[in-house]
């Protein structure tokens, strides 16, 4: 029986999670709260180097990988593959201190409440943390672990420009985490990952933990629109070809798509630039992304295409050209049952409500599911706020979510093997 178990009893030290996660949240710390740690910055290289001295402080094996990827081993019993855990230390420009990192610093204490403890698993355990997973500098997101799992190509990565031109690659030498070890060839044994919710639903039903039963497809692309500059007051309306309308036309449209679809598809204009971006000239360029995401690949490709229809139609009608790139295109995650249930009865057991639920942002977590069981454990966002300095989880929800995230790798640890 489970109570039997010697660590059915055993919770992680809620204080010392709380503290590592205040002191990780001040590396590129925002007035106001927040953190700005864009992947491969210097503030990533800061933050990558003191979560690395953690690890190393526990006792973990740390090795890091041709993309960057940082994983920690903790030796079992047998030499399987590790059951594993993690998430990111990156942010986007406008973050909080909890997005990924909670999932990295729970893994952290889970290892040293079993150093406290004494315990020895069969199976090793892992605690990783991933490059690029908000995608906010180098497109697409998830790269670190898409990367390490298979599912993206590392040399095309490597070449990735970000944002300020720089790629992927030059970062990675600069701030010393080109490692050596081969990417593509990493097997855990199960993949489990704790994550703030960052969405309402959670708090609004007044429920402790969210056992997710997937990931939403994700398409991302976006548009360049090129028309013919002009004067703005001599310019008669019916000859002029604006790549401003345009683009505005395309944002109208997104929201408009989603809200005619329903079914849970959502739509976003993330981006939005214009040239010369002045204030009596008609714009001759403008570029803009579209964020598109749906639990349903058919109705996510029926969205992709209703879209380019539109923008078809617009570009003939306003005789201007539009181009598009694609810069991530994932298709809708389903986690394992077994692992979904076993999150759901773990909870339980711990006397904590528990809600089966997808998620609706990307996470590194779904990079791993083809691969090996998989699943994800949510917490409580306080006004379902997060990519945002206001972002905001409670202490004792972090840790409820730590509880059950040290009792579904344990679980998974101890099994005999197959």
């Amino acid at each position: 029986m489970q109570a039997e178990r010697p660590w059915a009893d055993l919770r992680i030290n809620s204080e010392r999670l709380n503290n590592r996660i205040h002191q990780l949240a001040r590396i590129g710390a925002l007035e106001g709260g927040g953190v700005c740690r864009l992947a491969l910055s210097d503030e990533d290289r800061k933050a990558r180097d003191l979560v690395c001295h953690w690890m190393k402080q526990l006792g973990l094996t740390v090795s890091i990988d041709r993309i960057g990827n940082v994983t920690g081993l903790r030796k079992g019993k047998t030499d399987s593959p590790p059951v594993m855990t993690g998430s990111h230390i990156d942010t986007v420009a406008t973050g909080g201190p909890y997005d990924g990192n909670l999932g990295v610093l729970a893994g952290l204490e889970v290892i040293e409440t079993l150093n406290e403890a004494g315990i020895e698993t069969i199976h090793p355990l892992a605690v990783g943390y991933f490059t690029n997973e908000e995608g906010a500098r180098f497109a697409p997101d998830m790269m670190g672990s898409g990367v390490h799992q298979g599912a993206l190509d590392l040399d095309q990565m490597l070449a990735v420009r970000g944002i300020d031109g720089k790629t992927v690659g030059q970062e990675l030498e600069r701030i010393g985490y080109a490692g050596e070890q081969p990417v593509g060839q990493f097997y855990a044994r199960r993949y489990i990952e704790l994550h703030i919710e960052q969405g309402p639903v959670l708090e609004q039903r007044d429920i402790q933990i969210g056992a997710v039963t997937g990931v939403q497809g994700i398409s991302w692309t976006e548009y360049s629109i090129r028309g013919i500059s002009n004067h703005a007051g001599t310019t008669p309306m019916e000859l002029r070809h604006d790549a401003g309308y345009v683009a505005a036309q395309i944002v109208v449209e997104a929201r408009r798509l989603a809200r005619d679809m329903g079914q849970g598809q959502v739509a976003t204009v993330g981006q939005v630039e214009m040239i010369p971006n002045l204030v009596n000239v008609i714009a001759r360029e403008a570029r803009l992304t579209v964020d598109l995401r749906n639990m349903d690949e058919q109705r996510l490709q029926l969205a992709e295409k209703r879209l380019g229809r539109f923008i078809d139609e617009i570009a003939t009608a306003e005789q201007v050209e539009i181009s598009q790139r694609s810069l991530a295109r994932f298709q809708p995650v389903h986690f394992d049952p077994a692992m979904i249930e076993l999150v759901d009865s773990t909870a339980a057991r711990l006397g904590l409500s528990c809600l089966k639920m997808p998620s609706g942002a990307g996470h590194d977590a779904q990079m791993f599911a083809p691969n090996c069981p998989t699943s994800m454990i949510f917490v409580p966002s306080q006004g379902g706020i997060s990519h945002n300095i206001h972002e905001f989880t409670a202490t004792h929800q972090i840790a409820a979510g730590a509880n059950v995230l040290l009792q579904t790798l344990l679980h998974c640890a101890t099994q005999e093997p197959d």
